[in-house]
């Protein structure tokens, strides 16, 4: 699994919560917005934008100029994919998962619950 920096996550929590495909100015102007953030050009969004898509988390639009950008797959898809590759790594799986739900909500818990029951 690809591991993200940090403005590559910042690119992705944009694209994530946009609801919308967004061209690299459009990202640009959202990501200069954020709470002390750095004035960043064109040409760094699109080198962003172009490491995103070959880690395969980011997909354009090419039937018109500029590009519209947008997220690949989702953010729990990649949250979850995370989670099993720390799995993964584990010596003793089962201990991990035992520390994991003994440190879940009451309301978590549930939801484990409901779902190992489907």
């Amino acid at each position: 699994m690809s591991t993200l920096g940090e403005l590559e996550r910042s690119v992705m929590d944009i694209l994530w919560s946009a609801g919308e495909r967004l061209t690299a100015n459009e990202l640009q102007d959202r990501l200069t917005a954020l709470p002390g953030a750095k004035s960043l050009a064109t040409t760094t969004v699109l080198t962003v934008l172009s490491r995103l898509e070959k880690k395969r988390f980011v997909a354009r639009e090419r039937s018109a100029r500029p590009h519209h950008y947008f997220a690949a797959r989702s953010r729990e898809d990649h949250m979850a994919e995370l989670m099993h590759e720390v799995l993964g790594t584990a010596a003793d799986r089962t201990a991990v998962l035992e520390r994991f739900v003994g440190q879940a909500s009451d309301t978590e818990a549930a939801t484990l619950r409901k779902l190992l029951g489907r």
